[in-house]
């Protein structure tokens, strides 16, 4: 048996799925990376040993570089309930979930988020194809979490940022310059 993705359950589900169907088969430009691979948070934010502590990357999130981190708010035991922070290729950091179950479902959406410097949000095209594994990943998430697609992807951002976003700027805001 290989070892674990990660230490955290619902991803190395995610991960098993990945494996058969593809990276960036089943939301577009997303796929998981290595799991806690800080070389993006270093090279483009921070060096400080207490950001790189507070936040665990694990996802590509856009096709030019961004990408999902948990953040450690605090010291829970189940690092799947954790914010989900969006971290952008051309800089700017935001709040995009709740948890993982919420980013999951913003993936439903299947198109990939546009992270600039004051705002995060996700578009998709009425006419725009799916990413080629869409439905399975649907059918996937309702069989293994009991989870359904996401609507409006702005809901889930906005309920995250209201409830995470002053504490994560706040946070941030020690390591960070700009």
């Amino acid at each position: 048996m290989s070892p674990a993705y990660s230490p955290v359950p619902e991803l190395n589900l995610l991960k098993e799925f990945q494996d058969r169907h593809g990276y960036e088969s089943y939301a577009e430009s997303f796929g998981l990376d290595d799991w806690n691979d800080t070389s993006g948070l270093e090279a483009g934010w921070s060096k400080d040993p207490g950001f790189l502590a507070g936040l665990l990357p694990f996802a590509r999130a856009t096709g030019g570089g961004s990408f999902y981190a948990l953040w450690r708010i605090d010291d829970r035991a189940d690092l799947a309930t954790l914010p989900v922070i969006a971290f952008g290729d051309e800089g700017g950091e935001h709040v995009v979930a709740r948890d993982l179950r919420e980013l999951f479902r913003l993936l439903t959406f299947d198109s990939e988020p546009s992270i600039g410097h004051e705002e995060l949000f996700f578009y998709r095209a009425d006419d725009e194809e799916h990413s080629v594994h869409h439905d399975t990943f649907v059918t996937w998430l309702a069989g293994t979490f009991g989870l359904t697609p996401v609507d409006d992807p702005d809901e889930v951002v906005a309920a995250a940022r209201d409830e995470f976003g002053e504490r994560f700027t706040a946070w941030k805001s020690r390591y960070l310059d700009w």
